[in-house]
């Protein structure tokens, strides 16, 4: 009997392996394809290794003691091991070649061939820039890595920098934003009324009409308006970006979380001219690099962040603003967001299509929720959603 009963789970394991669908009401289909396999098919039919050298020049809005910077660095080592050393991109940061925000007028008009940016600062060229780069209560990193590759971001965004004769590349992301470094301890609505605060993009404007006298100063001018009490409170990036430039020596709280940007999304501007000149092969070496550089800087930055955090607890008390305080604030962050989007169409697409991803992920996210990746010993004891 038991030989029999051996022999019957082999027959049915063997007829799993011919025929994975004989058990199932109707045949299904594979789930799922990679798209760009036939694309490739049919490149390898044509594509030729090139063996032209070509040399680009690369500017940014950052100085070299940014990792920002080091995105952009990253990007350029990858593009020149893949090819060989056949594309070389020697990079130039703010100042060196052109100013920080004369970067994406630089490349637009050829003058260099290439960018690295926060799109956001591009605000005052087509309003749709802060799309592709924060939006409060928006987007974050997963959900950008998805929207722009799988959803059509990506061609929204190709669409938008092509008006100033730029091909654009999601070019390295940040993660989540700190809150605001501040010598106020702020939790409530109300305790931001009358704050002087450096921040910029929408929620510049959000902030303004809540009450607040905001400034979007640079990066470079902070910490000085911070110590001699120009300002308030302040936010720029992550933990990791945010240590080197010593907030928390001059400040006692950080005022979490950081609802202005749940992702910080940077990208690769491309003079059309020049990218159009490259043989095909160089041009998808670009496009792989720019999409190593978009997963490597995720790992990096949140890794970076673990020690950055342990640094500032030394110093700062984080303070997290109350529920009320959040939805307030989602509350106007939803009215602001549909003024602009009545304003500029372009940002109504971008924005309708980015909540319409984030409707469409709610089940899923909603179901895996509660399995967050705690330490074992606090989720035993019951913490579960992050």
């Amino acid at each position: 009997m038991s030989k029999l009963k051996s022999l019957v789970g082999l027959l049915a394991a063997v007829m799993l392996l011919v025929a994975p669908n004989a058990f199932s009401a109707e045949k299904r289909e594979k789930f799922g394809a990679d798209k760009r396999n036939a694309e490739i098919q049919k490149e390898l039919r044509t594509i030729k290794p090139s063996t032209e050298k070509v040399r680009w020049k690369m500017v940014m809005p950052w100085s070299k003691g940014i990792l920002f910077y080091d995105m952009a660095q990253h990007f350029a080592d990858s593009v020149a091991l893949a090819s060989g050393g056949r594309l070389e991109i020697k990079l130039f940061s703010a100042g060196e070649l052109v100013g920080a925000m004369e970067s994406f007028d630089a490349v637009s008009k050829g003058q260099a061939d290439i960018g690295h940016d926060w799109p956001g600062y591009w605000k005052g060229k087509n309003e749709n820039f802060v799309s592709f780069a924060s939006v409060p209560f928006g987007l974050d990193t997963e959900g950008y890595n998805i929207w722009l590759y799988e959803r059509g971001g990506l061609e929204q965004m190709q669409e938008l920098y092509g008006k100033f004769n730029l091909f654009a590349l999601p070019g390295g992301n940040g993660g989540q934003e700190m809150g605001f470094f501040s010598n106020k301890k702020a939790t409530k609505m109300a305790d931001f009324k009358g704050m002087r605060v450096r921040t910029p993009g929408w929620y510049m404007d959000i902030m303004t009409s809540l009450g607040a006298s905001v400034s979007p100063l640079p990066g470079g001018e902070v910490y000085l308006a911070l110590e001699r009490g120009v300002i308030d409170a302040a936010e720029f990036s992550s933990p990791a970006i945010n240590y080197p430039m010593g907030f928390d020596e001059i400040t006692k709280y950080v005022i979490t979380p950081g609802i202005h940007q749940p992702s910080v999304q940077c990208a690769l501007f491309i003079n059309k001219d020049s990218y159009n000149k490259l043989p095909a092969d160089l041009k998808w070496i670009i496009d792989i690099a720019a999409k190593e550089t978009q997963l490597w800087s995720s790992a990096w930055q949140e890794n970076l962040n673990i020690e950055a955090i342990k640094l500032f607890k030394k110093k700062v008390e984080f303070v997290h603003m109350d529920d009320e305080a959040i939805s307030a604030f989602a509350k106007r962050t939803k009215e602001y967001l549909e003024e602009v989007k009545a304003k500029h169409p372009e940002v109504k697409k971008t924005l309708d299509s980015q909540e319409l991803f984030k409707k469409d992920f709610a089940d899923w996210r909603e179901i895996r929720g509660g399995l967050a990746p705690w330490p074992i010993d606090d989720f035993i004891k019951g913490k579960r959603k992050q």
